[in-house]
């Protein structure tokens, strides 16, 4: 198989990212560094290599060097080795690095909005998400809410449908989330809040020791994959779904607008062609390993899985209807972001109901 870096950096849209693929595809190994290399420093949120996201990171790293024929190069960090790890947007809007593997859901104390560009609860699925950022007009109002902080956004990762969360013990009602205190960060918080939980902000990296002490009761994280990395099946055996407040799992590449227009324009469309093949990469790979782990964790792990009880979901939507309306209300451009993810809802959610929906009510039934 042959490919040049010029096939791939001079095509657009689904091409790009196709070229892209056949070239990481084809290459090996990450190339050595060239003489008069650019080195880029990426600072993550993710403990090093865990499955899913950190593995993402790395990939985007590396399929970077090998697309540029290592004429641009990214020294990982994982979180915590150079910086910790929620504070990676403002590593990257100081310049202490170039380029942050994150998740928007992080940024709700800089940016209100800034939650939605990860998932918002009730809201677009993995698909429909990449739809609304490529076709919908949401990369545009992405890119102008992280344009005064200097950094420019890419979907960056995506780890799929997420599941409704751990709990050491069974929920029977929404009676039970009354002071439940639950790590779980962007909008779902503020529902659970209003269901009478006490929604806790964690990192990643810290999840597991605060449910297995009890500073928490319940967490959510990812998705199985991810989350038996975590190891939360060793403490909580309660394992919940659908992931009602976030049915998507979009992460980021932050990048420095400096470093990025620095750059010239072939090793500019590197980076972007690289962002978006990982994106669809990843959201593969948890597609594949979340259908893996599910089943171990049932067979080897003792985890019983079951299905939030219907009041809780009920309570779940009307409290999203609430912390949405108060969201759209913060300033204008929270409010029109928000108006651009519901009308993507709209336009796209009669398609969804008689295509995907539809056809897997179909291929279920008996």
């Amino acid at each position: 198989m042959t490919v040049s870096r010029r096939d791939v950096l001079t095509r657009t849209g689904p091409g790009a990212v196709l070229g892209a693929a056949t070239f990481a595809a084809a290459s090996l190994a990450t190339p050595a560094r060239a003489a008069g290399a650019i080195e880029w420093k990426m600072v993550t949120s993710w403990p090093k290599n865990l499955p899913g996201p950190g593995v993402t990171a790395q990939k985007l790293a590396d399929l970077i060097a090998t697309l540029s024929a290592g004429r641009l190069t990214v020294k990982l960090y994982a979180a915590g080795e150079l910086v910790p790890p929620l504070e990676v947007f403002s590593a990257v809007s100081t310049g202490t690095a170039e380029i942050a593997h994150t998740a928007p859901l992080f940024w709700a104390g800089k940016m209100a909005a800034a939650p939605i560009f990860t998932a918002a609860p009730f809201g677009l699925t993995p698909l429909e998400h990449i739809t609304w950022i490529t076709r919908g007009g949401g990369q545009e109002l992405w890119d102008e809410l992280y344009r005064p902080h200097g950094i420019k956004p890419f979907m960056a990762s995506n780890t799929g449908y997420q599941m409704g969360g751990w709990f050491r013990n069974e929920l029977r009602s929404v009676a039970d989330f009354q002071g439940l205190k639950m790590r779980m960060p962007g909008l779902g918080g503020l529902v659970i809040q209003q269901l009478g939980a006490v929604p806790v902000a964690l990192a990643p990296g810290d999840i597991f020791t605060s449910l297995q002490s009890g500073v928490i009761d319940a967490t959510e994280f990812l998705g199985p994959f991810s989350d038996s990395a975590m190891g939360f099946q060793k403490v909580a055996k309660n394992y919940y779904y659908p992931g009602f407040h976030e049915p998507n799992g979009t992460g980021e590449a932050l990048v420095s607008i400096e470093a990025l227009e620095a750059l010239p324009a072939d090793l500019q469309a590197v980076v972007a062609t690289a962002c978006e093949w990982v994106n669809l990469w990843s959201l593969a790979d948890a597609e594949w390993e979340n259908a893996r782990a599910l089943k171990h964790l049932q067979a080897e792990d003792g985890v019983t899985l079951r299905r939030y009880p219907s009041d809780v979901l009920a309570a779940a939507r009307k409290a999203t209807e609430s912390v949405m309306a108060d969201l759209a209300g913060k300033d204008d451009l929270t409010g029109r972001i928000v108006d651009s993810y519901r009308g993507a809802a709209t336009h796209l959610g009669e398609w969804s109901d008689v295509s995907v929906k539809a056809f897997l009510g179909a291929r279920g039934a008996a």
